[in-house]
């Protein structure tokens, strides 16, 4: 059932390490993504997401330790007025590339602001992608208006390090129909760390699979309603949404990941041991190959 790294999958995994619950090390986590892009899964893996408050840091370990050829990052922001400092400070790091801003929309920022913010950036960064990080509050109806039609993108949490963090089904289903529908790429973060619906052995938190949202877009692209896509979201079958998503067309999944750009994960090893067992990638490529524990 192997498709490899075919477009349904090219570049799915930002690599989030630096990010909880992994909290790799800097030291560990640049040296480590490196070892990704020389790796038999190098097409799986996309950008290095990184916090612009720990760019000093980069800054000093690049110093001693070059990266081996560009480093592509996605900079997490904590607001939109820290956008273009972030990306001056960046931009004076060698072989450091900003690919995309992931942006915080902190409950103070009205939307209003947030776009004000967001035309000032890309006016004179054409080229970078902006993710904007949608609350799970009053301006969301407001914000999703508004970047339809937009060239940013949706950024969803799809969990975290509370129950409470976790959107149920419903909910993502809710953010997916309505995306897919008014044509807003997406990107997830958070809490996707198998890519089957499953429950947390340690935890309990009941956690969405990364392959039901492949799933789950690719119902909402055939017209399914948010019911239809919630109980796409629910299912547990890994064979049966294997099955599924190996169907796909070529363009159709070309499709499915126009919508769903990508996910953070703290660890490429569990999405990686997740898709050989799913048949989904080759077998040949072993999730320890990485250079990392599995």
């Amino acid at each position: 059932m192997s498709v490899g790294y075919g477009p349904l999958l090219a570049g799915l995994c930002d690599d989030a390490a630096l990010f909880p619950p992994g909290n790799a090390p800097l030291s560990e986590a640049v040296p480590a993504h490196a070892e990704h892009g020389k790796s038999s899964h190098a097409d799986l893996v996309g950008s290095f997401v990184f916090p612009e408050g720990r760019l000093g840091e980069l800054a000093d370990f690049l110093a001693q330790f070059p990266y081996p050829g560009e480093l592509v990052l996605s900079l997490t922001v904590p607001r939109p007025s820290a956008m273009l400092p972030a990306l001056e400070r960046a931009g004076a790091l060698d072989a450091v590339i900003v690919a995309a801003l992931e942006i915080v929309v902190p409950t103070e920022c009205g939307v209003d602001e947030l776009f004000s913010a967001l035309d000032e950036v890309s006016a004179l960064h054409p080229d970078i992608a902006l993710f904007v990080e949608v609350p799970r509050d009053a301006r969301r109806t407001a914000i999703l208006g508004r970047l339809a039609g937009s060239p940013y993108a949706a950024k969803f949490r799809t969990g975290g390090v509370v129950a409470e963090a976790y959107p149920d089904e419903a909910e993502l289903a809710e953010a997916i129909t309505t995306t897919v529908t008014a044509g807003i790429p997406f990107k997830a973060t958070a809490g996707l760390h198998h890519a089957v619906r499953n429950t947390a052995s340690g935890t309990g938190f009941e956690q969405h699979g990364f392959v039901n949202v492949l799933a789950a877009v690719a119902a909402a692209l055939d017209g399914g309603d948010t019911h239809a896509v919630s109980s796409v979201l629910a299912e547990r079958d890994g064979a049966a949404l294997a099955t599924r998503l190996a169907g796909l067309a070529a363009d159709r999944a070309a499709e499915v990941r126009a919508r769903f750009l990508s996910y953070g994960t703290c660890s490429i090893a569990e999405p990686l041991a997740d898709l050989r067992a799913l048949g989904l990638v080759p077998s040949t490529d072993s999730p320890t190959s990485e250079g990392t524990p599995a």
